[in-house]
Formats: structure tokens, sequence, C-alpha cells
């Protein structure tokens, strides 16, 4: 695929969407191990409010990419569940991770000298 090409493509752009959103990935990898309740995955993900959790989930629902259970219990009860769809994102949501791990401390350093 050509630069041009890459950049006319809707199906590209929307994959650059998904993962552009930090929580998006965020929350796909955390529920890589399989189904998790709201305070659950707040807590295996630390620093996401109630409110931003339950936007990214609607949207990676929405998308295709995660499958709302809600039970009928006395307290009712709702899980997240990846699909098959959004396990297929995990590759690239690693690759991703391995990048920042190898070269986080030279974009940091690149965004001090610009800063000051």
């Amino acid at each position: 695929m050509t630069t041009n090409a890459f950049l006319a493509d809707c199906r590209a752009r929307l994959a650059f969407d998904l993962l552009s959103n930090t929580w998006n990935a965020v929350v796909l990898w955390a529920l890589r191990d399989g189904p998790g309740r709201p305070g659950e995955l707040r807590a295996r993900i630390g620093g996401i409010s109630p409110k931003v959790l339950t936007e990214t989930l609607r949207r990676l629902e929405f998308n295709g990419l995660v499958e709302r259970h809600a039970y009928a219990e006395a307290p009712p009860r709702v899980e997240y569940e990846l699909t098959e769809l959004g396990r297929t994102l995990l590759g690239p949501i690693d690759a991703f991770g391995a990048w920042a791990f190898e070269h986080g401390d030279e974009v940091m350093a690149a965004q001090d000298r610009a800063g000051g």
C-alpha cells in the first residue's frame, strides 16, 4: 500500500481512530485475560473515571470490539468481554506497547528538549 492510499483509505483511518484514543487500547488490553465488571476494570486500569470508562466501553461495543453481558441478578451485574474482533487488536496494541517500552525514553527526552 502506498502512502497516498494509506491516507485516502477510510478503513486505515478507522484503525488509527480506534487506537488513537488512549482509553480504547487500555480498556481492550485490560480485558485480554477475560471478562470484567466495570469496578474490576477500573481497578485493573487505574486513573480512569467511571464516566470515561463507561464512554469507552460503549464506544468499543459500538465498534464491535467488546460485548456487554447483563445478568438479571439482585443487584444487577454487568460484565464486558472482548469479541473475536476485539481480540485481533491485542497484537497491534502489544506491538505499540513494546515500541513505547523500547523508545519511550527517547520520546520523553525529545519532549524535554522541545519544551525547555
